[in-house]
């Protein structure tokens, strides 16, 4: 199974979409399924359904920092190599779906209305683009692992 299918799956069983991204690379980063989904839970919804940077984006960099972040907050030059590679593969969901902004991909007014999840039914999925973004970012993450930078 890709990357891909395995966080469109997770997503599908009602993960968030952060969630879905992170846990389908939960062997990458030596961590079980419980604390992963709790570390990133925070990013659905566009940021608590603040409908900022999309969810899967956040998932994506959330892995991202995990196996390959720095640390040491004198090291700039190392710094500098983290930011340019979440900009590489931000770019790179931007490139596929036009933004990284949560509102913007699901066409929604700015204003924020609830912090209340909405209920995943049938026309929830059918509306939403959700399961495509989150299987977008898991597959250029994946993509990046592979191939680094290009």
């Amino acid at each position: 199974m890709t990357k891909r299918e395995i966080a469109e799956n997770y997503f599908k069983a009602g993960h968030n979409c952060a969630q879905a991204v992170a846990l389908a690379f939960k062997e990458e980063v030596n961590m079980e399924e419980k604390p992963l989904a709790m570390m990133v839970s925070g990013f659905g919804g566009g940021f608590g359904r603040l409908r900022e940077v999309c969810g899967a984006v956040s998932g994506m960099v959330a892995i991202l920092n995990m196996l390959e972040g720095c640390y040491d907050p004198k090291d700039s030059s190392s710094k500098a190599e983290i930011y340019k590679k979440v900009q590489y593969i931000a770019n790179k969901f931007k490139e596929k779906n036009g933004s990284i902004v949560c509102r913007e991909l699901l066409n929604m007014p700015e204003e924020v209305k609830s912090h209340i999840p909405d209920a995943r039914t049938t026309e929830y999925y059918k509306k939403r683009p959700c399961v495509s973004l989150v299987g977008d970012a898991a597959e250029i993450l994946e993509d990046y692992l592979k191939n680094g930078m290009k």
